[in-house]
């Protein structure tokens, strides 16, 4: 089965990470979308690519309300991704201004999650970081988690199956049969 996964929403035809990026992507089919997951400085989820704003204010040390209105909250990209998958990225990166090494933004994804009606098959929490995806399934262990890689090898494999979670996303140059079948042979 294939599935159309619409990378910051319908990029191509809006501004990317935004509601109308996400609307526009459920309206021309897509089966789900991928967002990226930061906090603002108030606390608030916020969906936004990188951790610094255009015009260079770090989005952790800025107020939701101050933030430029395409910067949608988590729950406003939600609502307009209705129906579809949502694959969350989580980004929390050492080195980043918003580097979270307590994985407050796992649980405070997890908490937001949880609050809304929809079943928890609909979402697909992702991260580069494997101690973030390791702290959102400790506290929702419904929720489907993904390990995003740019080095894909036994170790990788071996540790996102250890971990349980449901898939590996590994840079396109990594693939092909034999890492196919290595990932398909640890579930």
């Amino acid at each position: 089965m294939t599935s159309v996964i619409a990378h910051r929403g319908a990029s191509r035809d809006e501004r990317e990470n935004t509601v109308a990026a996400f609307r526009r992507a459920v309206a021309l089919g897509a089966d789900g979308v991928e967002l990226d997951v930061r906090r603002s400085a108030d606390g608030v989820l916020v969906v936004h690519h990188d951790a610094h704003l255009g015009d260079g204010r770090a989005i952790v040390d800025t107020a939701a309300r101050d933030l430029p209105a395409h910067v949608a909250r988590l729950t406003a990209a939600l609502d307009a991704a209705a129906g579809a998958l949502v694959n969350l990225e989580i980004k929390n990166a050492p080195g980043e201004p918003d580097f979270d090494p307590d994985e407050g933004v796992a649980a405070a994804v997890a908490e937001s999650l949880a609050a809304r009606p929809e079943p928890a098959d609909r979402w697909l929490v992702s991260s580069f970081r494997m101690e973030t995806i390791d702290r959102l399934r400790a506290l929702a262990p419904e929720l489907a988690t993904a390990y995003l890689t740019d080095r894909l090898d036994d170790t990788v494999l071996d540790a996102v199956a250890r971990g349980g979670h449901v898939a590996v996303h590994p840079w396109v140059g990594d693939l092909g049969a034999t890492a196919i079948a290595a990932a398909h042979a640890r579930g």
